[in-house]
């Protein structure tokens, strides 16, 4: 595959991937037309060597698995790790308001979103909404508004002279998206009546009686773009951390069968991942047991195994470099980044770092560093949380960006691909460690 398609199949896989719900559904199709097997956690499993299989919990986390040719307890497993999830606007429980005749939804922040730029965007909705259906069972449906149903505007220059120097945002009062005009002597609009509306209209949900609750996102409508005067960025929503998922996801495709490989992507990230089903719940460590069948044996496959974990690092803005450490600013198409940190808010160390880049020196990528400036703050990644539940060697890396946390992220148009040739090789390799 060269580099226009991969990236117009992943800008592709982003757009029908608006919200974690629809990446792990759209990723576990992809397995699944490729022969991955779907298990059941509920159910007894019965694993062939060699063998391909697939998991998910509540929806958002996957965890894809080959059971490769080659001893397990002498290779362990190479993973690779990221998360479904992105800072975004999450539709509250009773979100109906109505202020100066104006329809709006309330909403909570998700994530650590920079909230300036969900300004004037043009808004549409989607997740996963639970109803009562005619048998009484209680049923669950994947949903997408596709068009603009919202907006945020701003609040006009003229009304506030301080906008471009001082503009604070209150996130109660300042991001209820702008829905509908309504008369307020009328009846007030019911956001579950409308759910139920667009579940039998657009899903053709006929058996359902009322919606019960929902999970539902407001995203932008904007579809991903390759953008700069020789289409050198890839602009999109969602790419952290979905273009790591995509980096996993066809690595994982193109693995040989030699190896046991496992790609792990996980909800709740940008929450802190504590859940059932984000980085720092049970699902991974219940998966390899299952695999593994005794804690002796598991033990031995952890030890053997590495993580990387794939999420996007900071670029060296050109507006403000001071921003990074002079000697660790990442550069936007000069290869993946390894992420350091002292204080193992990243969980790279000197083993894991020196496996990566001798498979990058074989692989023909590229790789640069990132460590942040002494006196700031870093942020985190699955990676230490992935190391500290199960005790696997880690790695942190990713692909340098812009914006990151903002609702349209910059990335280079290089970096994808050579972190999937990268993630390839790491899954096809034989190494040592």
């Amino acid at each position: 595959m060269d580099n226009d398609t991969f990236n117009q199949s992943l800008m592709t896989f982003i757009g029908q991937s608006m919200t974690p719900f629809h990446a792990t559904y759209n990723m576990a199709n992809a397995l699944q037309e490729a022969g991955f097997v779907a298990l059941n956690e509920a159910d007894a499993w019965q694993l062939d060597k060699p063998g391909k299989y697939l998991v998910t919990r509540n929806d958002s986390s996957i965890i894809a698995f080959i059971l490769g040719e080659q001893d397990l307890l002498a290779e362990g497993f190479r993973m690779l790790g990221a998360h479904t999830d992105s800072p975004c606007l999450k539709v509250k429980p009773q979100p109906d308001r109505v202020a100066q005749g104006y329809y709006q939804l309330g909403v909570e922040v998700y994530g650590g979103a920079l909230l300036n730029p969900w300004f004037d965007r043009d808004l549409s909705l989607a997740g996963r909404v639970s109803y009562l259906s005619k048998t009484g069972r209680i049923e669950h449906a994947l949903i997408d508004f596709e068009q603009p149903i919202a907006v945020i505007p701003s609040l006009a220059i003229h009304l506030d002279r301080e906008a471009n120097s001082a503009r604070s945002i209150n996130a109660q009062l300042h991001l209820p998206p702008l829905v509908a005009q309504v008369d307020e002597q009328g009846e007030s609009p019911s956001f579950k009546d409308l759910l139920l509306a667009h579940l039998i209209e657009k899903v053709q949900c006929s058996d359902i009686v009322k919606v019960l609750d929902y999970e539902l996102f407001f995203y932008d409508t904007q579809p991903a773009a390759l953008i700069g005067l020789d289409q050198q960025f890839i602009a999109s929503a969602r790419l952290d951390n979905l273009l790591s998922c995509y980096v996993g996801l066809q690595s994982l495709l193109e693995a040989d069968g030699q190896h046991s490989c496992m790609l792990v992507c996980t909800d709740h990230e940008e929450v802190g991942s504590a859940s059932c089903c984000g980085a720092q719940g049970p699902f991974l460590r219940s998966v390899l047991e299952r695999i593994c069948g005794d804690n002796e044996t598991l033990t031995r496959v952890i030890e053997r195994s590495v993580m990387v974990s794939a999420d996007n690092a900071h670029g060296i803005h050109p507006n403000y470099p001071d921003k990074h450490d002079e000697k660790h600013g990442p550069l936007l198409n000069r290869g993946p980044v390894i992420k350091v940190n002292a204080n193992q808010r990243y969980a790279t160390n000197s083993v894991t770092s020196a496996l990566v880049r001798h498979l990058g020196e074989q692989a023909g990528v590229g790789l640069q560093s990132f460590v942040v400036r002494s006196d700031m703050g870093c942020g985190s990644t699955i990676g230490p949380i992935t190391a500290t539940e199960l005790g696997v060697k880690t790695l942190d890396i990713g692909v340098p960006t812009f914006a990151m946390h903002s609702i349209r992220e910059l990335a280079g148009s290089d970096d994808a691909m050579q972190l999937q040739r990268l993630a390839t090789h790491f899954f096809n390799s034989d190494y040592l460690l």
